[in-house]
């Protein structure tokens, strides 16, 4: 009798802690958000009466977000984490690029990863994406697509995929103090590609229009920044190229490697950009602009999104974004500097998207004009969108 009972005890005991398992890893998404995507300053931030009044007359746009990798809801006000469209329509900001993440090594760093591990495929199980994606880099990148979209449907009309130059004008005709949010899809990286040409176009037929080359590894493209190679375009990456520009679907070399940038800047007839950077002229690192590639990718009509993290920048401050912004505005012409936060990316900034006003204080403060600080916080993405996204 007691080793029935013990038996019995046993497997409740057993069941339980499978249960608990369960609850640990399917809770495990938002510990980690939590825990990796924080504020050196939280809110509410406090600008200036001159910098508020120019705030909100500005056109903001930001060119890499991955709270599409979260299992956050983006229609909703969260207290951690850095954007979603509450938060994004308090801190004035017009047009957000949304990135997707399909792949990240173990053990990421910044000097040299490998491209035989990856860390995403427990947290997208985890998160309950559906089975499709967990072993297809191509199918992360259009599952997240789909969450935007179902993020624009149930959104009332204030958040808005823009696909097209007509798009954008048709966001940017809007009424001001509408709340919209336009949004851009983009790949962290071209790994879902999985090695085929056509599926450039799958990509493009789900709404992507800017392209990421290469993520935290090596890849069928090319190489990384922080790749084992840091190689050049493959013969794969020229095709690849080709068909972008053929598509009308913008380059995005952040996280490229020096060789990489090099080989596209030499092949390209469009403008390409740089979501996310720093520049090393004010924080030396492997992902960090030279001075010669600010001035080659100005040279292309491209812009070159400043980020926060301090990786990128050096320090956790708006004196430290406005350093690196400063400096690549006097190399590369203030005509080609944008705002690249990397929000939502696992990383600690100095505010959240509510705060975008400091930046704007911090920019009037550092000497640039009112005109100046429009170009930067949002105008020569907006020019550059469209000039380049398909016409519709």
């Amino acid at each position: 009798m007691k080793r029935r009972r013990w038996g019995r005890w046993l497997g409740w005991g057993l069941l339980g802690a499978a249960v608990l398992g369960v609850g640990v890893f399917l809770t495990l998404p938002t510990i980690v958000d939590r825990r990796m995507n924080t504020v050196e300053q939280a809110p509410p931030y406090v600008a200036s009466e001159r910098a508020r009044a120019l705030h909100e007359r500005l056109f903001i746009a930001d060119l890499h977000d991955d709270a599409l990798l979260w299992s956050r809801d983006l229609l909703r006000r969260y207290s951690y984490g850095h954007s979603d469209l509450p938060r994004l329509v308090e801190g004035r900001v017009g047009l957000q690029v949304f990135a997707t993440v399909t792949k990240t090594p173990k053990g990421m760093n910044f000097e040299r990863n490998a491209s035989d591990t990856d860390s995403i495929t427990m947290l997208v199980m985890a998160q309950r994406w559906p089975v499709r994606t967990w072993d297809s880099l191509l199918e992360r990148a259009l599952y997240q697509s789909e969450r935007l979209h179902a993020a624009q449907a149930g959104s009332e009309g204030r958040l808005r995929i823009v696909r097209t130059a007509r798009d954008l004008s048709a966001l940017l005709a809007a009424p001001p103090g509408k709340g919209l949010l336009g949004a851009v899809l983009a790949t962290e990286g071209l790994q879902p590609l999985e090695g085929r040409l056509e599926n450039v176009d799958r990509l493009y037929d789900a709404g992507f229009r800017i392209t990421g080359l290469t993520h935290f590894f090596d890849n069928e493209v090319g190489g990384s920044a922080h790749g084992w190679d840091k190689g050049g375009l493959t013969a794969f990456g020229r095709q690849v190229v080709q068909r972008l520009q053929e598509r009308r679907m913008i380059i995005d070399l952040a996280h490229a490697s020096p060789a990489l940038i090099d080989d596209v800047l030499a092949m390209t007839t469009r403008p390409v950009l740089v979501s996310h950077t720093g520049v090393k002229g004010t924080c030396p690192g492997p992902r960090n602009l030279s001075d010669d590639h600010l001035k080659a990718i100005a040279r292309t009509g491209g812009v070159i999104g400043i980020a926060y993290f301090e990786g990128a920048v050096c320090e956790l401050s708006i004196a430290a974004i406005v350093k690196a912004i400063r400096h690549a505005a006097d190399v590369a012409g203030v005509d080609h500097v944008a705002l690249g936060s990397d929000y939502d990316g696992a990383i600690r900034v100095a505010i959240d998207t509510t705060g975008l006003v400091l930046l704007t204080q911090g920019l009037l403060e550092s000497g640039f004009s009112d005109d100046e600080v429009a170009a930067i916080m949002g105008g020569n993405v907006r020019r550059l969108l469209l000039q380049e996204l398909p016409p519709g």
